[in-house]
């Protein structure tokens, strides 16, 4: 019985703790929203509603343990008035001794103890299925990126090519693939710039190339394999990549680089940060390249953020370097002398760009258009302005901004 009325009361208890700690972690990240919404009241009315529903959820399980030990207390009491009743019976009529009396009342208050601890021991295991069996569902969640049962040699050059390449996350079960039928090639050295309205699929294309995500129909190939027959860590070393979400960890800024080659010497370190412009505000910190980093990076500015961003991925040296929209927070002529950075120390690299900035990408190799999970044009800034309309106009656009600014 308290099996089955305590375990799915200790398993609606547990969906109530997950609700409050959404809440509150949800709050802590965007506080700076918050503030500027003048949100607070409308935030903590949400968490008191979580809090209520908790507190509620909380006393009912607590009151089934409470209730537990009297109602046991009270058979324990029971058992031995009867015992006691019936013993003094049998005494009277001379069919039990006082001592046989007494040896039975003590077995059976051994015994009524025991079940009393394994009953509260069954409270305790109804709230640790609850627990345990929500763990089970995370560690029991198939892992749908694995590597290939054999997994071919790296030897990657950086010859990036698109077949007729289809995606969709694996939550959509129904409507349009997100990207759709794209095809093209990267020659190693060369740089591609994307460029599209927003959600067209530019994060979605490259995030196929480390295999951050399994293409559901066609094929992505490095060095003419396709990325599935490669071993995932070794292919996502030899592959830089810079997403729009700049992360950085805590600890410092020497550590933070290094995350892109952890034997990093401190000349490697002070290299790549040369290259992604971004020594000289390292500099101006108060304990330089030793200098603290807060959780996120939050006492750095966006630009800042970027920049060593890009400095980790650079210090790899890969042979395939992505950028996604990776200079949109700094400023066009720090942006150009990182473009002039890459074309200069890392000639061989192919080199992937998003941006939503024409200027970033003019004097790419080749410039990809896309428009709604397709490619609408590829060819050169030159070609493009000629025969593409939406990069025409894009680019116009930009250019009258500039100027009236």
């Amino acid at each position: 019985i308290i099996m089955k009325i305590g375990f799915p009361m200790f398993k609606k208890m547990q969906k109530r703790i997950d609700a409050l700690n959404s809440v509150v972690q949800e709050n802590l990240i965007g506080i700076r929203v918050v503030k500027a919404f003048v949100r607070e009241d409308h935030e903590k009315e949400k968490f008191k509603k979580a809090n209520d529903a908790l507190s509620g959820m909380g006393a009912k399980a607590a009151g089934m343990i409470i209730l537990a030990m009297p109602l046991m207390m009270l058979i324990f009491n029971l058992a031995m008035v009867l015992v006691l009743y019936k013993g003094g019976v049998s005494i009277s009529l001379g069919e039990m001794t006082t001592g046989d009396l007494l040896s039975f009342i003590q077995y059976v208050m051994e015994i009524l103890m025991s079940l009393m601890m394994i009953a509260m021991l069954l409270v305790m295991m109804a709230r640790g299925k609850a627990c345990a069996d929500r763990i089970k569902e995370v560690l029991d969640a198939e892992i749908d990126i694995v590597n290939s049962s054999e997994t071919a040699e790296v030897k990657v050059q950086g010859r990036v090519q698109f077949e007729n390449v289809n995606f969709r996350y694996s939550t959509q079960t129904d409507g349009d693939d997100i990207l759709n039928n794209i095809s093209f090639t990267a020659e190693p050295g060369q740089i591609i710039g994307i460029v599209g309205g927003t959600g067209c699929g530019k994060s979605s294309l490259v995030s196929l190339i480390p295999r951050l995500y399994d293409v559901t129909g066609g094929r992505v190939l490095v060095d003419d394999v396709d990325v599935r027959d490669y071993d995932i860590e070794e292919l996502r070393t030899l592959t830089g990549v810079v997403l729009q979400n700049n992360t950085l960890f805590t600890g410092t800024i020497k550590e933070n680089i290094r995350w892109g080659k952890k034997d990093a010497s401190d000349e490697e370190i002070i290299s790549a940060c040369t290259a992604a412009q971004a020594h000289d505000f390292i500099m101006r910190q108060p304990d330089g390249y030793d200098t603290v980093l807060a959780q996120g990076g939050l006492n750095l500015s966006g630009g800042q953020k970027q920049r060593l961003c890009i400095a980790r991925a650079m210090i790899k040296k890969p042979k395939i370097l992505i950028l996604d929209d990776s200079t949109s927070a700094v400023d066009t002529t720090t942006e150009r002398e990182i473009r002039e950075s890459l074309a200069k120390d890392m000639p061989h690299t192919t080199k992937i760009i998003i941006s939503q900035r024409v200027v970033s990408i003019k004097d790419a190799d080749r410039i990809i258009v896309m428009d709604h999970g397709k490619i609408q044009s590829i060819g050169t800034h030159e070609e493009l302005m000629k025969t593409n309309e939406l990069y025409r106009s894009i680019a116009k656009f930009q250019e009258e901004n500039n100027a009236g600014k």
